[in-house]
């Protein structure tokens, strides 16, 4: 009986922490400056003890957001590359990398500069390596650039960290994402 009353403290546990990790992520996404531990709890439904047992400082919990973020999107290519067409692959990878651009910008703010080096280290490898898992399909069927490689699609893809989303929030980014991909596409 004890053990199954701690198995299900475990499940309320972690349904706990990944509720005030998605509460977390809506609310970085709409103002990261003005988010606090105290919101978060309370618009997830738990206590600030709670909150503080899963992540013990503001940092942590949106270090944690990010990485959750990045795998996600990272585990993108395989659902977008089954069976799809891969320029529709690698174009709708981009439109789910934009949203990951505009929620990491609204995130800028919360993280310093030691724990965004830090983060980028530890996730580089794993983007371009989806990157890559993409334009590999792209270029087997010959409408992407065989000198493009996943490092190039990184670089040109860094603007989404600095576009102002507040101005238009999709409308620059996509447009800006359509050029790149021009900019991509192989020779015809």
């Amino acid at each position: 009986m004890a053990e199954e009353s701690r198995a299900g403290r475990r499940a309320d546990a972690e349904q706990n922490r990944a509720r005030i990790l998605a509460v977390a992520r809506d609310a970085l996404a709409r103002a990261a400056g003005d988010v606090t531990l105290k919101s978060i709890a309370g618009e997830a439904g738990v206590g600030q003890g709670t909150l503080y047992r899963h992540f013990a400082t503001r940092e942590a919990l949106v270090l944690e957001v990010y990485r959750q973020d990045v795998a996600e999107l990272v585990a993108a290519v395989d659902e977008l590359s089954d069976g799809e067409d891969p320029w529709r692959a690698l174009r709708s990878w981009f439109d789910r990398l934009a949203e990951f651009g505009r929620v990491k910008h609204g995130m800028a703010g919360a993280l310093d500069a030691a724990t965004r080096n830090e983060l980028s280290a530890e996730h580089y490898r794993p983007v371009t390596d989806a990157i890559e898992r993409l334009l590999a399909a792209c270029r087997e069927a010959g409408v992407v650039r065989a000198d493009v490689d996943a490092a190039d699609v990184l670089l040109l893809v860094g603007f989404l960290w600095r576009v102002d989303w507040s101005d238009d929030p999709d409308g620059r980014a996509r447009r800006l994402l359509g050029i790149t991909l021009d900019g991509l596409r192989a020779a015809r």
